[in-house]
């Protein structure tokens, strides 16, 4: 460890480690996001190789009293402020830990380099990607000091083999409750990338004006004050009583065509990297209201399109984006599509199989 510095910010310690091969941010409390940043190598979303396929970052945490441990994929962050910059190159790698157990974590981080090696199930594929590969270190993480709608005071919502899911922190059982639509939810004028001007169905495109005023002050936005419609439609769910929001994240070829990860409607490999930085935003507003993150993965309209259904290296990239952008959200599901029609049982199994052995808290499927 170099240096640290800890603020205390209203009450609440936020700590901010910086360390040879990277920054820690975050409250380190437990099930609170603790983010990795590295130093890694530059590129962009454009570049060749192509920065989504060729790196892999993976990092494993290790509870030392207990010795569990968690396997968390990372992924390429332009700048690392990418949401408000809306920067397509940088050198920012970053992976979100939510910790489910006080006291000492210690983690380890490869990061590897190679054709398709962000895809590959193999742990040595590729070779060193040199930087912050095979760097470790650790941290200190205390109880939780959130309550109310707040998941952070309740904890992992899981499968406990009942009839509804439970929180691990309160032992709570969940009953979700809310809108499961529009499942356009993220066809936002707001959030970065040409869907809006592309052709496709842009006259789907939404304001969330009549939201704006349920917007409050401290909430969250982007770029200088954008996002307070969508950040308002949630704050509104929430203020009359809802605990869930659900939402596509692909709907390319469907009825919408306006919300999908990628740089372009036509493109399956490459992310739009302050895209998706502003979704995270909106989910992670959720989380802190108690809003359970309903997440539809596909409609039938392109559950072939990836890979013709197949479990290949476009689908592996889709499910290992969401997970490691995503999934430290502490209430949430994979819903493998909003219908399917088309796809066989074993493609299903295999899309299910992948969501549940990738993503390192298992949520519900």
């Amino acid at each position: 460890m170099l240096g640290c510095a800890v603020c205390l910010t209203l009450g609440m310690v936020i700590w901010s480690q910086v360390v040879s091969a990277g920054q820690i941010s975050g409250e380190l409390k437990k099930w609170h996001k603790v983010t990795l940043t590295f130093d890694g190598p530059e590129t962009s979303e454009t570049a060749d190789p192509n920065p989504f396929l060729y790196y892999r970052l993976n990092v494993t945490f290790t509870h030392q009293p207990s010795g569990k441990s968690f396997l968390v994929p990372g992924y390429y962050a332009a700048d690392g402020d990418a949401a408000n910059t809306s920067a397509d190159s940088g050198n920012k790698w970053r992976v979100h830990f939510a910790p489910a157990q006080v006291g000492t974590w210690m983690y380890n981080v490869s990061f590897r380099k190679g054709p398709n090696v962000t895809v590959s199930e193999r742990q040595n594929a590729g070779q060193s990607a040199g930087f912050m590969d095979r760097h470790s270190g650790s941290f200190h993480i205390e109880p939780t000091d959130k309550t109310g709608r707040d998941f952070r005071g309740k904890g992992l919502l899981q499968y406990v083999s009942k009839h509804h899911l439970r929180f691990a922190e309160t032992g709570e059982y969940f009953l979700k409750c809310g809108a499961d639509a529009p499942e356009n939810f993220l066809a936002y004028k707001d959030f970065d990338g040409d869907f809006k001007t592309d052709g496709e169905k842009d006259n789907f495109i939404k304001d969330w004006a009549p939201h704006i005023k349920d917007w409050d002050r401290g909430d969250p936005t982007w770029k200088g004050g954008k996002g307070k419609g969508i950040i308002g439609a949630v704050n509104y769910l929430a203020s009359k009583g809802m605990n869930v929001f659900s939402f596509l994240t692909m709907n390319i070829g469907g009825d919408d065509r306006n919300v999908f990860p990628y740089t372009t409607y036509d493109e399956r490999l490459r992310l739009d990297i302050s895209r998706v930085a502003q979704w995270q935003i909106v989910f992670e507003h959720g989380t802190r209201l108690g809003m359970y993150l309903h997440f539809k993965t596909m409609e039938t309209e392109n559950e072939l399109l990836l890979d013709n259904g197949d479990l290949g290296p476009q689908r592996k990239l889709y499910y290992r984006e969401l997970i490691a952008r995503f999934s430290h959200n502490l209430a949430l599901n994979w819903n493998l599509g909003e219908e399917i029609n088309d796809a066989t049982t074993e493609q299903k199994v295999a899309w299910a199989n992948y969501l549940w052995t990738h993503d390192p808290y298992q949520h519900h499927i």
